[in-house]
């Protein structure tokens, strides 16, 4: 009787096992991206007041996901980070950038495969709240089955190099990548 139950407990062991792995192999397969998308509008919420936060029911994780993989957020917002003036962050503080070779009009993104280890793209589920940002420019572009947030027709990402909210370490990194302002401009601060 013990060893079968023993058995049967090992059995179920490994069939999650294979279940989870399974789950994360097809993560992979989709987190990087090799060939443009059209734009799609994003469904927004309303604007928040600066004093109220997204509940945990409303905020999923927005911090790169390790090995590169695209996080998801639900809110972004205008803050002045690192001294170089107002730009977006996401529900965590951490600064959203643009890359100059990426289209805005209509959205592409041009940033795939190594390119996305250190450009994390901004992935989105349903609806995205603002907070000092023009709810009527954000977007999305199709990237591989997943929705990535557009401001202004840009495409958005998160800088691994940025390890904590405020960080502006991605600025002006190769003269082809900049901080985005809430207009979706590029911000020409040096911090």
């Amino acid at each position: 009787m013990i060893q079968r139950r023993i058995v049967l407990l090992s059995a179920a062991g490994l069939a999650s096992a294979f279940l989870l792995a399974a789950c994360g192999n097809s993560m992979d397969k989709t987190s990087t991206g090799t060939s443009p998308g059209n734009a799609v509008p994003v469904a927004t919420a309303a604007s928040q007041s600066p004093t109220s936060a997204p509940t945990a029911s409303e905020s999923t994780p927005s911090a790169p996901a390790a090995g590169g993989h695209p996080a998801t957020t639900t809110m972004v917002m205008a803050k002045t980070v690192g001294g170089i003036g107002n730009v977006v962050t996401d529900d965590k503080g951490m600064t959203l950038y643009r890359y100059d070779k990426d289209e805005a009009n209509p959205s592409k993104w041009t940033c795939a495969g190594e390119c996305t280890k250190t450009w994390i793209p901004v992935i989105v589920q349903d609806s995205v709240q603002t907070m000092g940002v023009e709810k009527s420019l954000l977007g999305t572009v199709h990237r591989n089955g997943m929705k990535q947030l557009t401001l202004g027709g840009w495409p958005l990402y998160r800088y691994v190099g940025d390890t904590q909210a405020g960080q502006t370490n991605g600025q002006a990194k190769n003269k082809t990548w900049y901080a985005v302002t809430p207009s979706g401009t590029k911000s020409t601060g040096t911090g």
